[in-house]
């Protein structure tokens, strides 16, 4: 279910100018360096602006998020098309050691609605009543970073059990969030588990209560299959306790309205990223989903139409989607995946 249907980028990273027209499922492929993971980078820069942290995100370095640093390009702007005819976008020059705003603006129904062009240092849009729906499209667009598992990472830690509104762009609430489920969405909470056991056998199901010791507190503990010794967060390994974020995310009862991933697969074992892409597929039904990834089994699971090529030059990073009558009669002997080993999609070194 599409939110955005566009995205104009100019000046940012290694993206000196690209339009994008995004549909439900959008698969990023591309080369290490391509500049996928960029593209991903938008959304983390605006997420910052509209929480008014956008200085302390640039610490005090704006030439890295800009095209060739601020001799080539003083300014970045960035467009966001939305398909409830409103847009909303901005432009940030480098002035010494931050960005001030040159413009942000709103279209609201293909008219004017709002713009501001002040030099603020932050983001100057209040949340409006007219411009609730708009504001309610942007507040939608998350972008998860569930990489970190390390022993030392948020999501192996003991959380608040009340920290359970959404679930944490970093998983930091996992056990909170599932115990929500168990307790309102049973349903929802049983298809995780579901989904678990598939990638692995030797689970058989959360064993979800506040800390006897702390109610105020919850860990994620669990039961394997055939034993009674006690097992939690720190007993998964990494690839593992990932799939349980992404499936948590993907199959929650009410998800992002855009949800943004950079390379979800890592860790995983192959018969995991073909779950993965179910799940994708199926949450692209009921919400939008933007992806980076290097995965050709991944990509082995979409369709052509879902695919967008990010290719650098050297100097900048473009963005392409297939052309599907040239690659008509390749695609009756190989999978896209295929095809991209071979270079014949492009995306490759």
């Amino acid at each position: 279910m599409k939110t955005l249907s566009k995205i104009k980028i100019e000046g940012f990273k290694s993206i000196e100018s690209a339009e994008l027209t995004l549909g439900d499922l959008n698969v990023v492929i591309g080369a290490n360096g391509s500049g996928k993971s960029n593209l991903i980078g938008v959304f983390r820069l605006v997420e910052r602006v509209l929480a008014h942290n956008l200085q302390l995100y640039v610490a005090s370095e704006p030439d890295r998020f800009l095209f060739h640093g601020r001799k080539k390009t003083p300014a970045l702007s960035l467009d966001f098309d939305f398909e409830i005819s409103a847009y909303y976008g901005f432009e940030l020059k480098a002035v010494r050691d931050s960005f001030v705003f040159s413009r942000e603006f709103i279209f609201d129904n293909g008219s004017l609605a709002e713009e501001k062009s002040t030099g603020a240092k932050e983001s100057l849009l209040v949340e409006d009543q007219q411009f609730s729906s708009l504001f309610m499209a942007l507040q939608n667009l998350e972008v998860f970073h569930i990489q970190d598992t390390a022993d030392s990472s948020p999501v192996r830690k003991t959380a608040d059990i009340d920290d359970n509104r959404f679930f944490c762009p970093n998983a930091a609430n996992l056990p909170a969030y599932l115990y929500w489920l168990q307790e309102k969405h049973p349903v929802e909470f049983r298809h995780i588990e579901e989904h678990i056991r598939l990638v692995a056998p030797f689970f058989d199901c959360f064993v979800l209560a506040p800390s006897k010791l702390n109610e105020k507190k919850i860990k994620l503990e669990w039961r394997q299959k055939g034993s009674d010794a006690y097992f939690d967060a720190y007993s998964l390994s990494d690839g593992t306790l990932r799939f349980i974020c992404l499936a948590t995310l993907l199959l929650q009862p009410n998800p992002p309205a855009l949800i943004l991933l950079d390379e979800p697969e890592l860790g995983l074992h192959p018969f995991a990223i073909r779950i993965l892409a179910e799940m994708l597929e199926a949450a692209s039904k009921r919400v939008q989903v933007l992806l980076a990834t290097q995965s050709v089994t991944l990509l082995n699971n979409f369709a052509l139409q879902d695919v967008i090529v990010a290719e650098n030059d050297g100097m900048k990073t473009t963005f392409s989607r297939l052309d599907e009558e040239k690659l008509k009669g390749w695609l009756e002997d190989f999978s896209l995946g295929e095809l991209w080993e071979k270079n014949v999609l492009g995306g490759r070194p």
